[in-house]
């Protein structure tokens, strides 16, 4: 039979245009030359080329430069009567762009069975073929960053199986990734805390009272040569395909152990120790914007994920290192001098709410797609720098106490004798002197002096509490009813409000810290208005808070309120909150200040019961 080229005839290629256009896929014949003798409205749809531009033209228009031989390869096949399974490759558009396709392809045959032409069929996939890459970057980017992390990171299954084992867990524990996974998580660690691991899993999965799902806690972690370590575990918890895992952050806490150690063994009175915080997690690209945000980072600085991804880091720090890091970060891109990468620092970092603490950060590099990322470990600091700073301040209170303690006695008595010698002076002078009005003034200033050096003195060495049950409502009533004794403060009222269990107090040091803090309010309140005393039993503490509606202290103020001779009144000493302080303290108490939005000052000791 002659090799004639197949042409449907006029009448055969209306039906089959109407049939083929009505399908939303590209659906294409050619002869065997690979010349296009059809084109539905799909092809048109697709490729962007209408029929008229395209039938008669070979099929090697919509081929990408570098794909000769497989349309090669096909027509080779389909001339050889082989039909084509779909399979995914590239073709180009009108415009010159480069479209994702799923292709299959059937030989054309005659009546007499021979291959005459083919027809292909074309399906558009590439928004899938972009939601795979994208997929695919997205488990490598989380992927390296796991596997950067100083910090172990293991996750289980709702059975306890180990499913991912990063490289700093097996550091960590001295197993291989390999070694663990599909193991139970019991293995890593020691009795009693392995069996009982089991029933604490299935009792979590049927209650949801978490022990250590997103609250932390420290562990103890068993190592492969049998060796145990202090860890702080975090986990959190997910559900990946309807499957619940659970992801532990493990921090190794060995390093901080026996740094408590040396300082118990040398320092008897550090008795409180920095307990460890769960670790931020912050991963930032080149440009220094965030692109990841753990749970601990919301916690340490205030903000949920979505309100920072994107943003620059920088946010997260205050003056002037907020306006340095981009500038070092643009220059270590440069030129590799490290300050922080690789290293590890202490920093300061920025709340959302403005306030600041220090930090430990430790940043490691890694590169995804060819593109530079940074992640960031972030350790909070603000215990141990707050220990810090109150150490420094009892030693210069105790320097400031003895010192006032030398002046008091230095002057005391020396300022009795001239009172004494004014006063006989004064009883001299002829009856109705002008000078007698001086003589008056001279010994209320002289009194205004001794009264000075009692509060010296109280401050310097405040007596040692006698404790004795003591009821607090009627020792704050009868220290308010003291206030009239000022005809300035007669216009405030004192509201005592709640109750609470007797205290074991000394009541006459009590009374000169209520009477302090009665005195701050009412002048605060310009000697009209209440102040509220409310009384509330908290576990083993009682709270006693003094409320009034002054104008509230400006927040350069509250930073020296208990500074030793800091007043803003005319006339005051400035010790009196310090002396204040120091005697709660005697009775392992607090006190503390707060300034809510709608005004006024509230101040609040705190005091163990008697039971306590």
């Amino acid at each position: 039979m002659p090799d004639t080229p197949f042409r449907p005839d006029a009448e055969a290629s209306r039906i089959l245009s109407a049939i083929l256009d009505s399908s939303d896929d590209a659906i294409i014949s050619k002869d065997l030359d690979g010349v296009i003798l059809s084109w539905n409205r799909g092809a048109e749809r697709l490729y962007g080329y209408t029929a008229a531009e395209v039938v008669g033209r070979p099929i090697a228009v919509l081929i990408p430069e570098g794909q000769a031989d497989e349309l090669a390869s096909i027509l080779s096949r389909l001339k050889a009567g082989e039909r084509v399974e779909p399979c995914e490759t590239v073709r180009r558009a009108r415009d010159g762009h480069l479209l994702d396709v799923s292709l299959s392809a059937s030989p054309i045959r005659d009546a007499h069975g021979h291959v005459v032409g083919a027809s292909a069929i074309a399906r558009d996939i590439t928004e899938r073929k972009r939601a795979e890459r994208t997929l695919s970057l997205s488990e490598m980017r989380w992927h390296s960053v796991v596997q950067s992390a100083v910090d172990g990171i293991v996750v289980i299954d709702e059975r306890g199986r180990i499913e991912s084992f990063n490289a700093a867990a097996q550091r960590l524990f001295g197993y291989a990734e390999a070694d663990v996974v599909g193991r139970n998580v019991s293995m890593l660690m020691p009795a009693p805390y392995r069996d009982e691991h089991g029933d604490y899993l299935a009792r979590y999965l049927a209650t949801a009272v978490p022990r250590i799902v997103g609250i932390g806690r420290e562990v103890t972690g068993l190592r492969r040569d049998g060796t145990t370590f202090p860890v702080h575990l975090s986990v959190g918890e997910a559900s990946v395909g309807g499957e619940r895992k659970f992801t532990g952050i493990l921090h190794d806490l060995s390093e901080r152990v026996r740094l408590e150690e040396r300082l118990r063994a040398s320092q008897a009175r550090w008795r409180s120790i920095v307990e460890s915080a769960v670790d931020g997690i912050v991963v930032i690209d080149a440009a220094g914007c965030i692109e990841a945000f753990n749970r601990a980072a919301e916690q340490l600085f205030g903000y949920a994920e979505r309100e920072v991804i994107g943003r620059s880091v920088n946010m997260l720090m205050p003056a002037p290192y907020r306006d340095e890091h981009d500038a070092y970060l643009a220059r270590y891109l440069t030129t590799g001098v490290q300050k922080i990468i690789g290293i590890g620092r202490e920093v300061t970092g920025l709340r959302r709410d403005g306030t600041t603490f220090p930090v430990h950060l430790s940043v490691g590099e890694m590169s995804i797609g060819g593109e530079r990322k940074f992640t960031g470990i972030l350790h909070d600091l603000s215990a141990r720098t707050h220990m810090e700073d109150r150490l420094r301040e009892q030693t210069a209170l105790a320097r400031l106490g003895e010192m006032a303690a030398v002046i008091a006695h230095e002057v005391k008595n020396p300022l009795a004798g001239v009172r004494g010698a004014i006063q006989v002076i004064g009883g001299r002078l002829p009856k109705g002197s002008k000078d007698a009005a001086v003589v008056k003034e001279i010994v209320s200033r002289i009194d205004a002096l001794n009264e000075l050096m009692k509060d010296l003195l109280l401050f310097a060495r405040p007596p040692q509490p006698r404790p004795a049950l003591v009821d607090v409502v009627p020792l704050v009533s009868t220290t308010a009813d003291l206030l009239s004794a000022d005809p300035a403060l007669r216009g405030v009222a004192v509201l005592v409000e709640g109750a609470v269990p007797p205290i074991s107090a000394d009541a006459e040091l009590l009374k000169i810290v209520f009477l302090n803090l009665l005195v701050n309010g009412a002048q605060a309140m310009q000697g009209i208005g209440t102040i509220r005393v409310t009384l509330t039993a908290v576990d083993q503490f009682c709270l006693i808070a003094f409320r009034d509606t002054g104008p509230g202290i400006p927040g350069e103020v509250r930073e020296k309120m208990f500074t030793p001779f800091f007043t803003t009144k005319a006339r005051g000493t400035g010790l009196g909150l310090a002396t204040a302080r120091r005697i709660i303290e005697a009775h392992l108490g607090t006190i503390t200040f707060d300034c809510p939005a709608e005004g006024g000052t509230t101040v609040t000791v705190q005091l163990p019961a008697a039971t306590a």
